[in-house]
């Protein structure tokens, strides 16, 4: 019972990193019709930013301010200098133009940073471990993690719902033509939703950089992942992002826990090795085919 509490709340921790990159890359896909690969990348500038913050300043707040300004102002620059004259085009022209764009981010980072990974260390306050029941001791960082993807999810739902901006977002999404015909500056509000993808991922590179290793190419390996939360859930959908990354989150969390030890029960080790280290790393994309069999549009689709 204890290991499958420790491992749904890893797995919480996972959905709450995932929430984080899917939410901005689901509202650019939904409403701005735009496949960006780049996505990953502003995760990586965040945490590259921590870490160097902490370097310089040893305070986790300066690293938490300068992954926000960096990842957002460099999604800022990104959106203006090159996603803009991508709304038009196919999704070809997108996946080129973005996927070029990652390439060119890696080596910039590189440059600018070095290629050395980083080592970012958890911040004291940050520190230690709480006793969630007799015997379970769990990291407070994960626990903060956790707790800082609930609040961003309460953010974005009181953002999209219960704001004028939200209320612009949401028409955006339904007909951007006519909000530009009524006067809305349709441009300048996808500029907005683009810079807050940009900025949630540089905050969930602060919070993952202490619990995950800092390096080049981090952001490609989790894109991937994302893009199966969004589909899972819904494109165009904040509720679906929150509900596909509470799914895989927990499908991956539980199946590294569970999976070997099941196929161990019933087959013998040369045979139970090789099936269960493939079940496992399968388990996301046939939860997504299954999903995808029964709902094609996602779990929650957005609403049009």
């Amino acid at each position: 019972m204890l290991m499958l509490l420790e491992q749904l709340l890893n797995g919480l921790q996972y959905s709450a990193l995932l929430f984080l990159l899917s939410a901005g890359l689901t509202l650019v896909f939904g409403i701005m019709n735009v496949i960006n690969l780049t996505h990953g990348s502003f995760y990586m500038v965040g945490a590259f930013c921590a870490a160097a913050a902490v370097a310089k300043t040893g305070s986790f707040l300066a690293a938490m301010l300068a992954a926000l300004v960096g990842a957002g102002l460099y999604g800022l620059v990104i959106e203006l200098l090159v996603i803009r004259h991508l709304y038009r085009r196919d999704h070809l022209d997108q996946v080129l133009a973005t996927l070029g764009l990652a390439l060119f981010t890696d080596e910039l980072v590189s440059v600018l940073f070095g290629r050395s990974p980083p080592f970012m260390s958890i911040p004291p306050a940050l520190a230690g471990s709480v006793l969630v029941l007799p015997g379970l001791a769990y990291p407070v960082m994960r626990l903060a993690f956790i707790a800082a993807g609930a609040l961003v999810a309460v953010g974005l739902w009181w953002l999209i719902s219960r704001t004028r901006v939200g209320m612009l977002v949401r028409a955006g999404a339904d007909d951007g033509e006519m909000v530009d015909a009524l006067g809305v500056n349709v441009q300048r509000l996808f500029t907005l939703i683009f810079s807050l993808g940009a900025l949630l991922c540089g905050f969930a590179g602060v919070m993952a950089a202490p619990l995950l290793a800092v390096q080049i190419g981090m952001g490609e390996r989790i894109l991937i992942t994302t893009f199966v939360v969004i589909v899972v859930g819904g494109v165009g959908s904040v509720r679906g992002a929150l509900v596909g990354s509470l799914l895989i989150g927990m499908t991956d969390a539980l199946g590294r826990a569970f999976i070997p030890t099941l196929t161990s029960m019933v087959l013998p080790p040369q045979l139970s090795d090789p099936l269960s280290a493939s079940l496992v790393s399968a388990s996301i994309y046939i939860l997504m085919a299954i999903v995808l069999l029964f709902k094609p549009r996602g779990l929650v689709p957005a609403r049009h």
